[in-house]
């Protein structure tokens, strides 16, 4: 089930946007999943000489991490980080 926003959504709302960022990244987790085990499967079940493929994963392997990493430790959702002034 998704989640319920008990107010209505604001891009200025701090945390809006650390929610709206981390849907984002589940989102990029899911494609990175689906899109990658279906080509190692292919590649197993074809016996494949693909020397690209430990490349596009890693890759995109690595992007993901920058990723979590940007989410979790740099993320600025401080209401004045976006010019908006604390209630």
């Amino acid at each position: 089930m998704p989640p319920r926003w008990p107010r209505q959504p604001d891009r200025n709302d701090p945390a809006y946007r650390r929610l709206e960022d981390r849907i984002n990244f589940a989102v990029h987790v899911g494609t990175f999943g689906a899109f990658n085990s279906g080509l190692w499967f292919f590649h197993n079940l074809q016996k494949a000489d693909w020397p690209w493929l430990v490349w596009v994963t890693g890759v995109w392997g690595s992007i993901l991490i920058l990723h979590l990493v940007y989410i979790t430790l740099i993320a600025d959702y401080s209401p004045i980080s976006n010019g908006i002034k604390p209630d």
